[in-house]
Formats: C-alpha cells, sequence, structure tokens
C-alpha cells in the first residue's frame, strides 16, 4: 500500500547539514572542553607534565577520534541503518533472525547509552558553568560555593527538558547556527595558540600515541586511556541520530567537524607546552587549558559559546535517547508509551515520559556529584561497553548480512580490542564515581530483560483463532432479546494482525466473562504510517451487518483520536447500508442515526493458581508494575472521555491441580 512505504532519505543539502550540526554534534563537540583537563590532572597537573606527554597525549586523542568515530561510525556503523534509523536497537532488528542470543549485547549496550544519556547533560553543562569561575568579575559572584554552579546547572537543565517538546527541527534551526560559530571558534582558538609552534604537529605520529602509554613521563601509565576515550563519546549518539537529519548530511558535516576538533586539541597542546612548568597557573584548582588558552578579552565570549554548546551537547544525547526508546518499543524491550512526532518529520520525535524520567534522573546525578571532576568519573565507562556491544552487532552484520569472509573478523579483532582496552581503563573510575554509570544501566538493563520475559511469556500463551469460525456465535448472541444490550457499539482494541484472527482474549471476554450483547462489534488497530497526515481506513464485514474489522492507517502527525475517527467510519457504513441504522429513542440532540458506543481494554494478569515457574511469575509480575507506570490506550487514543470498560483475562497459563473439597454433614 502506498502509505505503508518508507520515507526517502532527508536529502543533503546546507540547512539540514548545519540542522545536524545543532542535533548531532553536540556531545563530540564539546569534548575539547574537558579531555585534556582530564589527562593533565591525571598526570599530576601542569607542573608535573613535559612535552613528551604532550605530544603523546594528543596522539592518542587524533588517532582515537579518527579510528572510532571516523572509521567505525561515520564509514561502518552509519551504513547499517534500519530504514534511515540509526542506534545499537536498529541495528539489532537488522540481524535478530540471525542468533536469538544477539538480544543480550542488544540490551546491555542499549542500557548503557541510555545510562550515558543521562550523564551527558549534568557533566557537560556542570563544566561549562564552571568555566564561568575564569572569569574575574563573575567568581567574585560565583567564588568557590559549589551550590551555586549546582543551581545554575539545574536551572538550565530544566530548561533543556522544557523545551524538547518543541521538536528537534525547531531546535535544530535556532543550535545548529550556535553549533557552526562554536566550531569555528574551536577551529580559530586552536589554530591561534598553534602559530609559532609548529612541532606540535608530531602528535600525528600514531607511534607517539603507542609510545606514551608505556613512557615514564605518562603517571597514568595505560589508564591515560580512560581520559583520551572521553574525545570520542558522542560518536555513539550521532549513530542514533542519523534518523533525524539523514546519513548524507552527516557525511557532508562530519569533516568539518573533525578538522575544527583536531584544530582545538592542538591549540591546547601548543598552549600547554608553552607554559608547562608555570608555578601561578600550577596552582590554580581544576586547571582547564580550553579556558586559559583564551585571551583574556576573548574568554567571556568563549565561557559563553562553550555553555551553549554545552547545552546543545545534551540535546544531542536526549534526541538519540527518543530514538533508542522508540526502538526499544518496536523490539518489545520496553512499554509502549505515548510518542508526539513535533515536526514534520518523523524520525524527530518526543516521548513525554522518557522526558520526565531523563529529567529528574540527571538532576539526581547533578545533585549527588555536585562538581564537573566527580561527574568525570562516571562518564564515559558506560558508553564503552555500548561501544563494544556495538562492535559486536557490526560483525554479526558483516559477517551475516553482507556475506563478508574476512573483513569482519579483522572488523572484530581490532575495534573490540581497540574498546576492550579502553574499557579497562575506565573500569580504574569504578570506586570514584563509574558505578554510578553502571548501576543506571543495570536498572534499565532488568527493564528491559524483564519486559521482554514477560512478552515471551505472555506470547507462549497467546492463541490467535479465526473470526470467521465464530461468527455464528457472534449471530446467536446478537440476536439474543434475552441479554441486555451492552452498547450498540462494542469496541475492541487490538494489535495488527492478518486475516481474520483475533487474539482469544477477546472472544474470551465477549463469549465466557460475562456474555456482551451488542449491535456492532468492531476490533480495531492503528498502524503509524510514515507519511504525516494519512487519513485512511479498510474494514472488513465478514459478510455479516454486526461485525468489523477496521485497520486504520494514521499519519505521525494526527491526533489518534480514536472514538472520532471510529465515529465517522459508522457513518459511513450506514450510508453504504452495510451497518443498521443506529437510532436513538432519546436523544437531547439532533436525530443521529449513529449510536454509543463502549470501548473495553483488556489486561492480561496472573492468577495465584497459575502454574508457573516463580522467576517466570516474577517475570510477568514486575512487567505488569512497569506497565501501569507507563499508561494505558486510554491515554494513547484519547479515550478520557470515552465509555471505557477495562477487563483483566488470565494469560491462561495451565493451572495448578488442586484436592477436591469434600462435604460433611453439619
Amino acid at each position: 500500500m502506498r502509505h505503508l512505504k518508507k520515507s526517502t532519505e532527508i536529502p543533503v543539502s546546507l540547512g539540514a547539514a548545519i540542522v545536524a550540526l545543532g542535533v548531532v554534534y553536540g556531545d563530540i563537540g564539546t569534548s575539547p572542553m574537558y579531555v585534556m583537563k582530564s589527562i593533565i590532572a591525571g598526570n599530576g597537573g601542569l607542573n608535573a607534565i613535559d612535552d613528551n606527554l604532550i605530544l603523546g597525549a594528543l596522539s592518542l586523542v587524533i588517532w582515537t577520534v579518527t579510528l572510532l568515530t571516523t572509521v567505525k561510525y561515520v564509514l561502518i556503523a552509519l551504513k547499517a541503518d534500519n530504514h534511515g534509523e540509526g542506534c545499537i536497537f536498529s541495528l539489532f532488528s537488522l540481524i535478530k533472525k540471525y542468533k536469538a542470543w544477539l538480544i543480550v549485547p542488544a540490551m546491555v549496550g542499549g542500557a548503557a547509552l541510555l545510562a550515558d544519556g543521562i550523564l551527558t547533560p549534568a557533566v557537560t553543562v556542570t563544566t561549562a558553568i564552571e568555566g564561568l569561575r575564569s572569569l574575574p568579575f563573575i567568581y567574585r559572584f560565583l567564588g568557590d560555593e559549589q551550590s551555586r554552579i549546582v543551581m545554575i546547572t539545574l536551572v538550565i537543565i530544566a530548561i533543556l527538558f522544557f523545551v524538547q517538546r518543541a521538536g528537534t527541527k525547531s531546535i535544530g534551526k535556532s543550535f545548529g547556527p550556535v553549533m557552526t560559530v562554536w566550531f569555528l571558534f574551536l577551529a580559530i582558538s586552536g589554530i591561534a595558540n598553534m602559530a609559532g609552534n609548529w612541532e606540535i604537529l608530531r602528535a600525528f605520529n600514531p607511534l607517539r600515541g603507542a609510545a606514551i602509554l608505556f613512557s615514564p613521563d605518562n603517571q597514568a601509565g595505560v589508564m591515560i586511556l580512560g581520559s583520551v576515550f572521553l574525545a570520542t563519546t558522542g560518536a555513539e549518539a550521532l549513530y542514533s541520530d542519523i534518523g533525524h537529519v539523514g546519513r548524507g548530511n552527516v557525511y557532508a558535516s562530519w569533516p568539518f567537524v573533525k578538522v575544527c576538533l583536531i584544530f582545538n586539541y592542538l591549540g591546547q597542546g601548543a598552549w600547554l607546552m608553552a607554559n608547562k612548568g608555570n608555578t601561578t597557573l600550577g596552582t590554580l584548582p581544576d586547571l582547564n587549558p580550553f579556558f586559559q588558552m583564551l585571551p583574556d578579552n576573548i574568554r567571556i565570549f568563549g565561557v559563553l559559546l562553550s555553555t551553549l554548546a554545552a547545552v546543545i551537547a545534551s540535546q544531542a544525547l536526549i534526541t538519540g535517547t527518543f530514538t533508542l526508546v522508540s526502538e526499544a518499543i518496536s523490539l518489545d524491550l520496553m512499554p509502549h508509551m505515548r510518542i508526539t512526532y513535533p515536526s514534520e518529520t518523523k524520525g524527530q520525535l518526543y516521548i513525554p515520559l522518557v522526558n520526565l524520567i531523563m529529567w529528574l534522573a540527571c538532576s539526581g546525578v547533578i545533585l549527588y556529584f555536585r562538581s564537573s571532576a566527580r561527574l568525570e568519573s562516571a562518564y564515559g565507562l558506560a558508553i564503552t561497553l555500548t561501544m563494544l556491544m556495538t562492535t559486536l552487532l557490526l560483525f554479526m552484520y558483516l559477517r551475516c548480512l553482507k556475506g563478508l569472509k574476512i573483513l569482519p573478523f579483522i572488523f572484530l579483532v581490532f575495534f573490540g580490542g581497540l574498546e576492550g582496552t579502553f574499557f579497562l581503563s575506565s573500569l580504574s573510575k569504578f570506586e570514584s564515581g563509574g558505578y554510578v554509570a553502571l548501576l543506571i544501566a543495570t536498572i534499565l538493563f532488568a527493564v528491559m530483560a524483564v519486559w521482554h520475559r514477560g512478552t515471551d511469556i505472555e506470547r507462549s500463551q497467546a492463541l490467535k483463532l479465526h473470526i470467521s469460525d465464530y461468527t455464528a456465535m457472534f449471530g446467536d448472541v446478537h440476536s439474543d432479546n434475552r441479554l441486555i444490550t451492552v452498547s450498540d457499539n462494542l469496541v475492541y482494541l487490538m494489535n495488527e494482525t492478518e486475516g481474520d484472527t483475533i487474539d482469544r482474549d477477546i472472544l474470551y471476554s465477549i463469549f465466557d466473562k460475562k456474555t456482551k450483547r451488542a449491535k456492532a462489534y468492531w476490533f480495531v488497530s492503528v498502524s503509524v504510517t510514515d507519511e504525516p497526515y494519512t487519513r485512511e481506513y479498510t474494514v472488513d464485514s465478514f459478510g455479516t451487518d454486526y461485525l468489523f474489522r477496521v485497520k486504520l492507517y494514521l499519519g505521525f502527525k494526527v491526533d489518534q483520536r480514536i472514538n472520532v475517527y471510529l465515529r465517522q467510519i459508522v457513518g459511513d457504513l450506514i450510508t453504504s447500508h452495510e451497518l443498521p441504522p443506529q437510532q436513538r429513542r432519546y436523544s437531547i440532540g439532533d436525530n443521529s442515526t449513529v449510536g454509543d458506543f463502549r470501548f473495553c481494554i483488556l489486561r492480561k494478569m496472573l492468577v495465584p493458581e497459575s502454574d508457573i515457574h516463580p522467576s517466570d511469575w516474577a517475570a510477568v509480575s514486575l512487567k505488569y508494575m512497569i506497565r501501569r507506570v507507563a499508561g494505558s490506550p486510554v491515554q494513547w487514543y484519547g479515550l478520557e472521555n470515552a465509555s471505557v470498560i477495562v477487563e483483566y483475562v488470565p494469560l491462561f497459563i495451565k493451572m495448578k491441580a488442586s484436592n477436591p473439597l469434600k462435604r460433611v454433614d453439619v
């Protein structure tokens, strides 16, 4: 059908590339604010470093960005999109048919990436606000009191999450030009500090990076990689956000972004080489070469611009998180939640419940850690885990879906070994804050694992029956005057099914759970199309005038007011004489031929007598607890003002055998 075809790739244009700068690159674009700061702090500060360490560290940064971001993600991962959508769950959906166990790395990686989405706004905004202290007139107000920094950060974070409902296109239009200025600022400030010190270009030699790992000039040893890795933490978000801006626009904008980043890192390195051993600067707490290398008259502009860039960095992870959760919902790894599409492109979405949870969790993390130095300890550990899982899934993608023989194994060994090393080095931050990242990831993994297991148990009990086998029974109930009519139109919302099949629970509700007589029975499913304003439906009456299977095809920008659309469909069928008029005997309005409606929402439940393993009982029970938090079809389909029946039906799991009662005489 025309309306079910996938939308085409977002075209490449200058405007779209600028939007990409605002939506995709915020996270990796703000990494110069803290990468070199973390490396120097880990090696004893400004007075303890030498040229060999600076050049070696820069070499590690340059080649980490090149190998992980450019080669792995831009050149390889971006090709593994699922109808224009990227992220670890999109990748899994492409290869899930090959190995059932791939669901585990997909859930681990997805949970870790969601945890990173909570930590990124906290660390980037806090770092930028702390940069205000480098301005003397603002320092007089802020002083060393961290509570003021925390309060400002919390206010900015609250505003950021509040504006998400506007949509990423609206945000990208305003953020894109800011990020364009930001990247130009990174490049210009870096080049200005490089001038006269072209020795810094020796950092492009990869052998310097390898040598510094084991050099006595490097006090951190191999653990320096934990700080170096911060330079590429936005790579996974870049992959997740391609559905928002299009793969072609990422290809077009990434070279510009990378060049600007490298220039800035080199400029910081040149400044460090010129100021190493400076006792005055060496005494500054939390020395940040990114801010210190700026001239005094430019620093105020740099600090304000970095604050805006930090907000945009948070945006990149938030939009990526919405995509990630949407993919998880489609894979039955998370509960159905209300999703809205604020802009004209389906890839740009907004999930209110996820937005609220992220805001609360991010604020809690800020209040717990309070400073950027402590936040950096938690930052990066989770994303290394995500990258490892993505590498494993990409290996299966290249080997199984693309049919390559040798290249997948080279890819797995090289990138798996590289990211495994980064992961082990990041574990050194576990006790100082990394445990928080892993705790958040573990909670999210548990939610997905419970939901997935609970869904599997439900499916094992599900049974689809053919409506045509029960039309005679429907006819008997429909014409049985001994039964009270529940409603003129009794409506059941159901998942998409093929042919005339229907879930057994619906038939159980109609016939077994107090027989429900109605003038017409409606079995309705909704399919969201990739076009924004589709309003179409199909109907199958099974040769009757009281039994109808309706499939609604609604565009992603169309409000899913099922009761409104169904009233129109009833009117259409009455007009076409496929449905008898439903004349009301009493009405204060006009003599409408459309009768009343009752919507029946079915909820599965466990009964105490169910013969089920305790672990499965726990999984299903926890799934139903999560479902209560996520909401119900009453909210999703705008039925709050309609007549709704909520019924609970058993899972039909085999019941435990019980001893019968014995009657005794009184």
